[in-house]
């Protein structure tokens, strides 16, 4: 887009976020990105509105502290541009790393790091696989359809349970494991493809069952359904060179579990 004043412009995040912070300086705004930047389930949304945030300090000559940058971002996805999604994917792009986020009542965060130490967190990135499978879905529509689930008794325990799994695998992480890294995942996906319709879907379905004939461990699909990317457990090298062959025609993405969250590079 080229375009006179912010007011101009059509992408939401940017329009809101120059708005937010009152830049009205000359200013080329450029992204690039390694995945689909829309549906793809990895929070691609959010990175976007961190890094534009961060960025838009840095152009100010400011340093922000990674806990306002990820509230800031919440402004600006949930408040200004009315996402129905909650906080996760905003601070889990400013701080990185191992980390688990309590969401208290009075909306505020609690962040925690995970004590894994540095051949866990190797063998964590060694042994899972992540392919993109592809399709559209609206995700603002199923986080809609969720939200409105909690409300439902039924609904609400099976929600409990999978923020029960965040402490079980956390205990699996500091106890320096990764053994049961898979079943986590599989109890996870087993609760929340039950939870709506559209979160799954025949095809999805299908391969993750032809993961686990290949030996995976288990595994979900990532972000809020319908498509996007699948993550796998696979405890040694010959279970994922037979999930890599039977996936061959998908496109797998590297994994590799960051250290650092959102960051500003300088050069000239």
């Amino acid at each position: 887009e080229n375009v006179l004043c912010r007011e101009e412009i059509k992408h939401p995040l940017v329009r809101n976020a120059l708005s937010m912070l009152k830049i009205d300086e000359s200013i080329e705004i450029v992204s690039t990105a390694d995945i689909p930047s829309s549906g793809s389930g990895l929070g691609s949304s959010s990175a976007f509105s961190v890094g534009l945030i961060r960025a838009l300090h840095a152009f100010r000559g400011e340093v922000l502290p990674d806990r306002v940058c990820a509230e800031l971002a919440c402004e600006l996805e949930i408040e200004l541009c009315e996402s129905p999604i909650g906080k996760q994917d905003q601070y889990a792009a400013s701080f990185g790393g191992l980390k688990v986020y309590k969401f208290n009542q009075d909306d505020s965060v609690s962040v925690e790091s995970i004590a894994s130490n540095k051949n866990t967190i190797e063998e964590l990135n060694n042994q899972t696989l992540v392919f993109y499978i592809g399709g559209h879905r609206n995700a603002n529509e199923i986080l809609r359809q969720q939200s409105a689930l909690l409300q439902k008794t039924n609904k609400a325990k099976s929600m409990s349970k999978m923020v029960d799994l965040v402490w079980d695998l956390k205990c699996e992480l500091e106890s320096q494991s990764v053994k049961n890294f898979g079943a986590i995942l599989h109890e996870n996906w087993m609760i929340k493809r039950d939870l709506l319709s559209g979160v799954s879907n025949p095809f999805i379905d299908e391969m993750y069952a032809q993961a686990l004939a290949c030996g995976a461990s288990g595994g979900k699909l990532l972000g809020a359904g319908g498509g996007g990317f699948m993550i796998f457990h696979a405890a040694n090298d010959s279970i994922k060179k037979k999930i890599r062959a039977r996936f061959s025609k998908l496109r797998e993405v590297y994994f590799e579990v960051e250290q650092s969250g959102s960051a500003v590079i300088f050069y000239q």
